[in-house]
């Protein structure tokens, strides 16, 4: 156990344990499909403003890719549920 005697000292993270069952009710806009869709279905981009934070998804009707935008609560729901997150950087 080598390897582990290179961790001692550092402190346990805090993890959130994330039900794999976590679903969520989405609609599409082109073909107006309603549908529950697994979190690994979704993608969240988080942007330095509110038009640059989105929601995406496949429609699994038609096949469309929507891009929705995604506000403080939707941003929490969706991070609590364990979707896929790409936080945007801005340079100085």
């Amino acid at each position: 156990m080598g390897n582990l005697s290179a961790l001692r000292g550092l402190t346990a993270v805090p993890t959130v344990a994330v039900p794999e069952s976590a679903r969520f009710r989405a609609a599409c806009p082109d073909c107006r499909a309603r549908f529950e869709l697994a979190a690994a279905e979704f993608r969240l981009v988080i942007g330095a403003t509110s038009r640059t934070t989105f929601y995406s998804f496949t429609c699994p009707e038609c096949a469309a890719r929507v891009r929705k935008p995604a506000g403080e609560r939707i941003v929490e729901l969706l991070t609590d549920g364990g979707v896929r997150t790409l936080r945007l950087h801005t340079g100085p």
